[in-house]
């Protein structure tokens, strides 16, 4: 298999990318878990208010396209490591277990908020709104420590990478 310099250093920037990407993402996580999360989750559903557009902090926009461009430079990561097997193995399973937290967060974390956000535009809250914020903020301590883990992850991958362009 032809491997060259300029191959490396496709691969190099692409995985710098997609690398410095998620660590940008895991910041706002970071930031929202911290701080954001704790004030909609204080009283609800009272405090719902915070996650609508017109009076408080719908980030929606804001995640769908930090994650889409995550995930094209995490596929193009992989796409430019595709012919140095180690790198494209980990990249694959490091990939696999992304994927599987982004579905867990369509389909649990996204669905809560916007039933969160319909209570605080007038829908009548369930009597377990309390419990059911509470569950959303505990399970998303998880989530973030696993994208965060994820990240930290892709560092001994890049200096595989590196490893291999300077031999």
């Amino acid at each position: 298999m032809n491997i060259t310099e300029s191959y490396l250093s496709r691969a190099e920037l692409w995985m710098l990318i997609t690398t410095l990407f998620y660590f940008l993402m895991n910041g706002a996580q970071i930031f929202e878990t911290a701080v954001l999360v704790p004030k909609w989750t204080a009283d609800p559903p009272d405090t719902f208010a915070l996650l609508t557009n017109k009076n408080g902090a719908s980030l929606k926009v804001f995640w769908i396209i930090l994650h889409s461009l995550h995930e094209l430079t995490f596929i193009l990561a992989i796409v430019f490591c595709w012919k140095l097997i180690p790198i494209r193995n980990g990249l694959l399973i490091l990939f696999a277990i992304h994927f599987a937290v982004r579905a867990w967060t369509l389909s649990y974390f996204a669905t809560n908020i916007i039933e969160f956000q319909k209570v605080a535009e007038g829908l009548s809250p369930t009597a377990d709104m309390v419990k059911r914020a509470n569950m959303w903020q505990s399970l998303n301590y998880i989530r973030v420590a696993i994208f965060v883990a994820l990240s930290i992850g892709m560092i001994p991958l890049f200096l595989k990478l590196l490893n291999i362009k300077n031999n």
